[in-house]
C-alpha cells in the first residue's frame, strides 16, 4: 500500500508542477497536441511557465483593481498571427469581471455616421479594469484601407488623428499597450490548412480572410505605413514574432507584466467557516428535479 500511496502522491506531485492553473483538461489536451507537432517547446515546460504566469497576471488583476488602474490592451496582427491564442490564455485565470475582451464586428450604418473611435472609445475601461481588444480602431489602418471599406480621405485622416487620440488616453491616465503579432506567409498558410480541415476551427476563416490573402503585399505596405504614422513615444508598437505560438504566448504575457509595475497583494490564508448544520431542512425528492442524460 506504502508504494501505491507514493507512486499516486509522486505522479500527483508532477501534475501540479507542470500544469499550469487555470487550464481545464480540454485546454492542456490541446497543448500537448500542438506540442506533438512542435517540438522546439517542451509541453510540460510550457505549461510549468504558463502556470507561473498565470499566478503572476492574478497578481497584476488585484493591484489594478486595488490601485484603481484603467489598462487597455491592443492585440493586432494579419490573420492566424495568434492573437486570440494569447487573449485566451491571459484570460483563463482572470475575473471577467476585471478582465474584459472586446471583439467588436462590423459597424452598424449609425456607427458609421459617427466620430470613427466613438464605438472603441465607448469600450474603454473604467477604474479597476483591464480592457483587451481583439483588433481594434486599426482595422481602418489595416483591413478598411487594404480592402477599400473607407475612403482615401477617411484613411488620412486616421493617419493624423489616431495618435493624438492615443497621446489623450494617456494623458487622461490610461496605460496603453499596443502588440502587433507577426507570421510568415508560410505559417499563416499551415494555420489556414489547419482551419480549413479542422471542424472546431472551421468558423474562423471568413470570405475576407481568402480575399486578404491576395493581398499580402498591400496588407505588409499598409503596416509600415500604420507604424511610421502611429509607433509614438507616448504608445509605442511591440512586434511579437509568432512563428511558435507557445513562445509567443509566453513572451507576450510576461512582456505585458513587466509593463504594469504592481505588488503582490495575495491575502492571508483563507479559512473555510463551518457550514451551517442542516437542522430542520428537508430536501425534495429527487424525482421532482429534471437531470441532464447522463452520457459518459
Amino acid at each position: 500500500m506504502s508504494k501505491k500511496k507514493n507512486k499516486r502522491e509522486k505522479n500527483k506531485e508532477g501534475k501540479d508542477q507542470h500544469e499550469g492553473k487555470g487550464l481545464n483538461g480540454e485546454d492542456r489536451a490541446g497543448l500537448l497536441l500542438e506540442e506533438e507537432k512542435s517540438n522546439s517547446l517542451s509541453a510540460k515546460a510550457y505549461l510549468k511557465e504558463l502556470g507561473r504566469l498565470h499566478v503572476e497576471l492574478v497578481k497584476l488583476q488585484e493591484w489594478i483593481k486595488h490601485e484603481g488602474l484603467r489598462v487597455v490592451v491592443l492585440f493586432e496582427g494579419r490573420d492566424a498571427a495568434g492573437k486570440g491564442g494569447v487573449i485566451k490564455r491571459i484570460m483563463q485565470p482572470l475575473n471577467p469581471r476585471i478582465c474584459k475582451v472586446h471583439a467588436l464586428g462590423t459597424a452598424t450604418e449609425r456607427e458609421k455616421s459617427q466620430w470613427y473611435f466613438q464605438r472603441y472609445a465607448a469600450q474603454l475601461p473604467a477604474a479597476g479594469e483591464l480592457a483587451l481588444f481583439d483588433r481594434s480602431w486599426y482595422n481602418r489602418a489595416g483591413v478598411e484601407h487594404v480592402m477599400g471599406f473607407c475612403t482615401p480621405e477617411e484613411y488620412q485622416e486616421f493617419l493624423r488623428s489616431c495618435p493624438e487620440f492615443e497621446r489623450m488616453l494617456v494623458r487622461s491616465g490610461i496605460i496603453l499597450i499596443k502588440y502587433w503579432f507577426s507570421v510568415s506567409d508560410t505559417e499563416q498558410e499551415k494555420r489556414f490548412q489547419e482551419r480549413i480541415t479542422n471542424p472546431t476551427k472551421r468558423w474562423k476563416i471568413s470570405p475576407l480572410d481568402l480575399e486578404s490573402r491576395k493581398k499580402w503585399v498591400e496588407y505588409s505596405k499598409a503596416k509600415d505605413q500604420m507604424f511610421a504614422f502611429t509607433d509614438i513615444k507616448q504608445a509605442p508598437w511591440y512586434v511579437v514574432n509568432s512563428e511558435n505560438k507557445k513562445r509567443a504566448h509566453l513572451n507576450c504575457i510576461s512582456h505585458l507584466l513587466s509593463m504594469i509595475p504592481y505588488e503582490d497583494l495575495t491575502p492571508e490564508e483563507i479559512k473555510l467557516p463551518k457550514r451551517q448544520e442542516d437542522v430542520g431542512y428537508v430536501r425534495p425528492p429527487m424525482t421532482d428535479q429534471t437531470f441532464v442524460p447522463e452520457l459518459y
